[in-house]
């Protein structure tokens, strides 16, 4: 019995966006690993204290339903649910002397808690 299973790829502007200085961060993240095969998942989960938190982290998986946009050589994937919340989103990558990480600039959160781990 074969399963079949939905993935969308997607090279346009809509959805979430990396920015250049991201792509290039997750690249150089990816290559000091020494791993070709991992994508970037960002999705929202339940938590935090504004009711809804961002997951980031590298993935080798794609299940059905995930939408795949292509940033250079770097893939981000959302899943299903995720998808609403970050549409518009972008993620960039400061590094500052006050903060250094990814970041997340959502048009779709109403409010964030004080620590900024959290939006609803």
């Amino acid at each position: 019995m074969s399963t079949d299973i939905t993935i969308t790829t997607e090279t346009t502007s809509t959805g979430i966006l990396l920015t250049d200085v991201a792509a290039a961060k997750v690249s150089a993240l990816l290559a000091q690993e020494g791993r070709d095969d991992l994508n970037l998942r960002v999705a929202v989960q339940p938590g935090g204290c504004s009711g809804l938190r961002y997951q980031l982290y590298f993935d080798d998986r794609q299940l059905e339903g995930d939408v795949v946009r292509e940033f250079g050589a770097v893939k981000v994937i959302t899943d299903k649910m995720s998808e609403p919340y970050l549409s518009g989103a972008t993620v960039d990558f400061v590094d500052t002397i006050e903060k250094q990480g990814f970041t997340i600039d959502n048009p779709n959160a109403g409010g964030s808690c004080a620590c900024g781990d959290s939006f609803n």
